[in-house]
């Protein structure tokens, strides 16, 4: 007896080992499904119709949105920008759809500029937003400007729309007279906290304004970088860090649901710094094991505990869900299809997809997630407009 379990102990042993390093090809998407230089993806169709149906369904749309709202306001917010970009990218990939996408875009920016004006900025921060004055008055947030100012920028870029111009500009003149006017060029989200993710935001909106409107903040973007290189690297990593004061003193350091967003910003002003980043980011926070991959939401050098950017994190693997979500957005800017795949090969297992009358929603996540992973599969033709300077 003790034999025949040794060798059945021995078979499923020998069994594993051959079949844990073939598992993931199971899920393992074509690069063609996930990623094309030239229209759109099939998994990207798949996401963007059941986004478009969404939007266009009041009572899932408030269902849904609801349900994020109540665990984090932010997500409905940044859930709306990313999903604006998507389509703005998707309009460039296939003119054809511009019809449609175009007034999705705009319902989607008219209800946020709709909320705002009724319930504040505080309608999209989270409570803490109330709990102390802001530094600076009167009080405006860099999260909430930089993104609007980068829907607006968006849509723009795609075909133009009367009163659009005038609302981009004040939002653009707001940030970039706060960021000239504090001596950290710092400007502040929450009171007395400043983002790396919203001034990497601000720096993309800047530049889409300066193609769109002919001004130029080059200037004060070189000026930010240069300070953000001196004062803002996380000395034991080299990476940017995700948080800092009003006077610029960093609160932690590198946090994976921050640069990886960020670095793909940063294309826009600094390709070679933006690399280096993305670089450091894909070694300290990157990880792959028998064909999956995912991203830590911090470097081993320093962590922090699970927060609502960080979302859950997988023990053991040290997996987190804020971090491994917005890593798609860099992985793809930066056309590590290596990488890539093999957080798609992840998603696939691990997200518990849902198929049906071709649309696509992953179980595990909620539509801010599946909002930025459309815009991880379409992201190319506006970053390419921006970078050269035409319209």
């Amino acid at each position: 007896m003790p034999v025949r379990l040794a060798l059945g102990g021995l078979a499923l042993l020998l069994g594993l080992l051959i079949w844990l390093p073939c598992v993931h090809w199971v899920f393992r998407p074509a690069m063609g499904e996930v990623r094309s230089d030239a229209g759109i993806p099939p998994r990207a169709k798949e996401l963007a119709a059941r986004q478009l149906r969404l939007w266009n369904d009041p009572v899932a749309r408030e269902a849904e949105l609801a349900r994020m709202r109540s665990t984090n306001p932010e997500w409905d917010f940044m859930g709306r920008a990313f999903l604006v970009l998507a389509l703005a990218e998707m309009s460039l990939r296939e003119p054809a759809l511009q019809a449609t996408n175009l007034a999705t875009m705009d319902f989607v920016i008219e209800d946020t500029l709709r909320l705002e004006r009724e319930r504040s900025m505080h309608a999209f921060l989270m409570p803490y937003s109330r709990s102390r004055p802001f530094v600076r008055q009167p009080e405006r947030s860099l999260f909430i400007d930089s993104e609007i100012a980068l829907m607006l920028g968006a849509r723009r870029l795609v075909a133009e729309k009367p009163g659009f111009g005038p609302l981009m500009t004040e939002r653009i003149t707001a940030m970039a007279e706060r960021l000239q006017q504090s001596p950290a060029l710092a400007v502040e989200s929450y009171p007395d906290e400043c983002w790396l993710f919203d001034h990497a935001m601000a720096l993309a909106a800047f530049r889409v304004a300066d193609v769109l409107d002919g001004t130029d903040h080059r200037a004060l973007t070189q000026a930010w970088l240069a300070n953000a290189k001196r004062t803002l690297i996380h000395p034991l990593t080299g990476m940017l860090v995700s948080n800092y004061t009003a006077k610029g003193q960093p609160m932690v350091g590198p946090e994976g649901s921050s640069i990886w967003v960020a670095v793909h910003c940063l294309r826009l002003v600094d390709e070679e710094f933006a690399r280096d980043q993305y670089r450091r980011a894909r070694r300290e926070l990157g990880r792959e094991l028998l064909g999956f991959g995912w991203s830590r939401e911090w470097p081993l050098s320093w962590r922090d505990h699970p927060n609502v950017d960080s979302g859950a994190v997988i023990p053991v693997l040290d997996a987190s869900a804020g971090g491994s979500g917005l890593a798609f957005v860099a992985a793809s800017s930066f056309r590590d299809e290596e990488f890539l795949l093999k957080l798609h090969t992840s998603l696939e297992f691990a997200a518990f997809p849902q198929r049906q009358a071709g649309e696509v929603r992953y179980c595990a996540s909620n539509q801010v997630g599946d909002a930025a992973l459309l815009y991880s599969l379409v992201i190319g033709p506006m970053w390419d407009r921006l970078k050269g300077g035409r319209k």
